[in-house]
C-alpha cells in the first residue's frame, strides 16, 4: 500500500496552504529528513522534509496549486522494497466499460482522489463519497433538487453565473458537473427555479456579491495571499470578540534619546545601533514584570499568568504585518535585543522565519511613529491580552517643574483585553511604562 503524505499544519492558524514548488520528482527515492517541497502558509514559506523513506509514486498536487487544505493528500510515496501497486481497475462492470476512445478516470480512483482535475483544488467531502455510475450514459439531473457532484471550479461559476446546478446534465465522471457543462447556460429565470431545500440554504455565494460591489472604475484585482487573508480573519475575530479598553499616556522622550546616543557611542565598536523601537520593546518587557496582572491570557476556563515577557513586534512586510518575537525580553540586554530584532525584521519580509520565531508572545507592540503617526489603536493579537501603540517623538511644550518648556514627547496607546485586564490594572502598566521611558536607567537596573 502507498503512504499517503499529507498537507502538514505549519502554523497553528494554517487551515491551508500553496504548494509553492516541488523539489522531488516522480520515480526519486527520498529518505527521512530529505527536502520535499516547499509550501506557503500564511506567514512564511517553509521546507517540508520526508519522514518516511520510500519511492515518489505519484506527485497528486501540482505545483503551484492554491488552497490546499491541511490533510489534504499531496503525494503517494511506495515504501522501500515494495513492488509498484498495480493499476486499479475500474468498477464499472465488463459489459459497461467506458467508451475507448475517450477513457474516463476508474470510478475507484475518483473516490481515493483528493485534487479536483480541472483546477488542482482539493475535491469537497460529498464527492469522496461518490459512487461508480451503473452505465456508461451520462447522469441526468436529479428531479428531486438534490444536491448535485460538481467540481470547485464549475460551482464558481454557477454561483457567478446564478444557474441552478439541478438543471445541468453532467458529462464528467460519474455524472460530475464540469466547467464544458456550463458553457452558454445562462441563469434561469426566477420564476423558473425551484426554492432550494432546507440543508442548502445558506449565505449568498460571496465572490458573486464582491464583484457586484466593484463600481465600473479602471483597476487591477489582486488575488489575496494566504497572509491577507488570515490577518483579515484573525482581526476580525479580534474586533469582533474581545472586548478592548484603550488608555493613553504621553511620555517625555529627552533622557531615554540621550541615553540611546550615549549607548550607541560605546556600542559603535561592535557594530550595534539600539533604534527607540529596541527601547520601547525593553521598557514595555520590564513593565509587564512590574505589573504582572497585564502579562495574561484569557481562556474560557482560566486566567493564563506569564513568568516572564516575551514581546511580539509588528513588522511591516510587502504581504501584511508579521510579528516575530523577542523572547525572554525583560531580561535580555539592550543589545541582544537590538541585534535579535534587526535579524527577525529582515527573515520576515524574505517569509523566512520559523514557526518559533513568530508564534507565542505574551503582549504585543506596534510602533508607527517612524511614519509621523502622533496616536493610534493597535488591534489585540488574540490570544494575547494587550498590545501597546507607539506614536512619533516630536518636540511639544511640557510643563517640568511648574514651567512651560520645550520637550520630545511621544504618545502611547495600550490595547486591553477587558475579559483579563481591569483598567486600572491597564492604566498601573501605562504609568510603569512612562516612568521607565522619563527614566530609563530603570530598565537597565
Amino acid at each position: 500500500m502507498p503512504i499517503e503524505i499529507k498537507m502538514p499544519a505549519l502554523s497553528p492558524t494554517m487551515e491551508e496552504g500553496t504548494l509553492a514548488k516541488w523539489l522531488v520528482k516522480e520515480g526519486d527515492t527520498v529518505k527521512s529528513g530529505d527536502l520535499m517541497a516547499e509550501i506557503e502558509t500564511d506567514k512564511a514559506t517553509m521546507e517540508f522534509e520526508a519522514v518516511d523513506e520510500g519511492v515518489v509514486s505519484k506527485l497528486v498536487v501540482a505545483e503551484g496549486t492554491d488552497g490546499v487544505k491541511v490533510g489534504a493528500v499531496i503525494l503517494l510515496l511506495d515504501a522501500e522494497g515494495e513492488a509498484p501497486a498495480a493499476p486499479e481497475k475500474s468498477a464499472l462492470p465488463e459489459k459497461a466499460s467506458p467508451i475507448q476512445e475517450a477513457p474516463k478516470q476508474p470510478a475507484a480512483e475518483i473516490v481515493n482522489d483528493t485534487v479536483d482535475r480541472e483546477t488542482g483544488e482539493p475535491v469537497s467531502a460529498e464527492l469522496t463519497e461518490a459512487k461508480a455510475p451503473a452505465a456508461e450514459a451520462p447522469a441526468k439531473a436529479p428531479a428531486d433538487g438534490t444536491r448535485r457532484a460538481a467540481s470547485p471550479l464549475a460551482r464558481r461559476i454557477a454561483a457567478d453565473k446564478g444557474i441552478d446546478l439541478a438543471t445541468i446534465t453532467g458529462s464528467g465522471p460519474n455524472g460530475r458537473i464540469v466547467k464544458a457543462d456550463l458553457e452558454g447556460e445562462q441563469a434561469a429565470a426566477p420564476a423558473d427555479v425551484a426554492p432550494a431545500p432546507a440543508s442548502e440554504a445558506s449565505a449568498p455565494a460571496a465572490p458573486a456579491f464582491a464583484v457586484s460591489l466593484v463600481p465600473e472604475i479602471p483597476h487591477e484585482a489582486t488575488k489575496l495571499s494566504n497572509m491577507r487573508k488570515t490577518i483579515a480573519r484573525r482581526l476580525t475575530e479580534s474586533k469582533q470578540q474581545v472586548p478592548h479598553i484603550y488608555l493613553t499616556v504621553d511620555v517625555r522622550l529627552d533622557k531615554l534619546l540621550k541615553l540611546r546616543t550615549e549607548l550607541n557611542e560605546s556600542l559603535a565598536k561592535r557594530d550595534v545601533k539600539l533604534s527607540v523601537n529596541d527601547l520601547m520593546i525593553k521598557a514595555l518587557a520590564v513593565a509587564l514584570m512590574q505589573v504582572p496582572k497585564c502579562n495574561v491570557m484569557f481562556t474560557p476556563n482560566e486566567l493564563i499568568s506569564f513568568k516572564r515577557a516575551d514581546i511580539s513586534v509588528a513588522v511591516s512586510t510587502p504581504e501584511g504585518l508579521i510579528t516575530p518575537v523577542i523572547t525572554e525580553a525583560d531580561a535580555a540586554s539592550l543589545s541582544s535585543i537590538s541585534t535579535r530584532m534587526k535579524d527577525l525584521a529582515a527573515r520576515a519580509r524574505d517569509r523566512k522565519l520559523k514557526p518559533e520565531e513568530f508564534q507565542g508572545g505574551t503582549a504585543s507592540l506596534s510602533n508607527m511613529g517612524m511614519y509621523g503617526i502622533k496616536q493610534f489603536d493597535a488591534v489585540i493579537n488574540p490570544p494575547q491580552g494587550m498590545i501597546l501603540a507607539v506614536g512619533a517623538g516630536e518636540k511639544r511644550p511640557y510643563v517640568i517643574d511648574d514651567a512651560l518648556e520645550i520637550a520630545t514627547v511621544m504618545s502611547a496607546t495600550g490595547s486591553f483585553d477587558h475579559r483579563a485586564i481591569d483598567g486600572s490594572d491597564g492604566a498601573e502598566l501605562m504609568q510603569a511604562f512612562k516612568t521607565l521611558c522619563e527614566s530609563p536607567l530603570g530598565m537597565l537596573a
